[in-house]
C-alpha cells in the first residue's frame, strides 16, 4: 500500500501507520484500507489508552458482545459497517475516512472487516493492555 492514495498523510512518529499496524496484524487487516483505518481510528481516539477508549465506546454504543469476543478468547463476532457507523458517529467516521482518503461508507465497511482482528491481535492476553499510547500498543505487540 505504500504510495497509494490511502496512505497519504497517515503517519505516526514519522512512520507510515499502515506499515506499523500491518506488521502487527500480519496482513490480516481486512480489505482495502482496513489497516490504515484502524490506525486512524485509534489515533483519533487517542487520549490515554486509545484501545481501551475505543473498546469502551463501542461497548457503550451497543456492541458489547462483539467487543468482548474480540478482546477475549475464542472466535471474534462480526460487526457490520452500519453498526459501526451508528456506534462511532458520523463526525468521527468522517474524520477517519477523510484522513485515509475513502468515503465514510467504505470506511465503515472496511473497519467492520479489520477491527475484530485488530482488537483481537492487540489484546493477546484477553484484556486491553495498559499501554498509554497507540505507538506503545503497536510497538509492544510488534516486538
Amino acid at each position: 500500500m505504500p504510495g497509494s492514495r490511502a496512505t497519504k498523510g497517515v503517519t505516526m512518529g514519522g512512520k507510515d501507520i499502515g506499515d506499523l499496524l500491518g506488521g502487527v496484524l500480519g496482513g490480516r487487516g481486512g480489505t482495502g484500507s482496513g489497516v490504515l483505518l484502524v490506525g486512524a481510528l485509534l489515533k483519533a481516539v487517542d487520549g490515554g489508552n486509545p484501545l481501551d477508549t475505543l473498546v469502551g465506546a463501542l461497548a457503550g454504543a451497543g456492541l458489547g458482545e462483539q467487543t468482548r469476543s474480540w478482546v477475549g478468547p475464542g472466535e471474534n463476532r462480526s460487526v457490520t459497517g452500519e453498526e459501526l457507523q451508528r456506534a462511532l458517529g458520523d463526525d468521527l467516521l468522517e474524520r477517519v475516512a477523510r484522513e485515509v482518503g475513502v468515503s465514510p461508507a467504505q470506511a465503515a465497511d472496511d473497519l467492520a472487516q479489520a477491527l475484530p482482528h485488530a482488537v483481537d491481535r492487540l489484546t493477546p492476553d484477553g484484556q486491553v493492555p495498559q499501554a498509554g499510547s497507540l505507538e506503545e500498543l503497536i510497538r509492544r505487540d510488534a516486538l
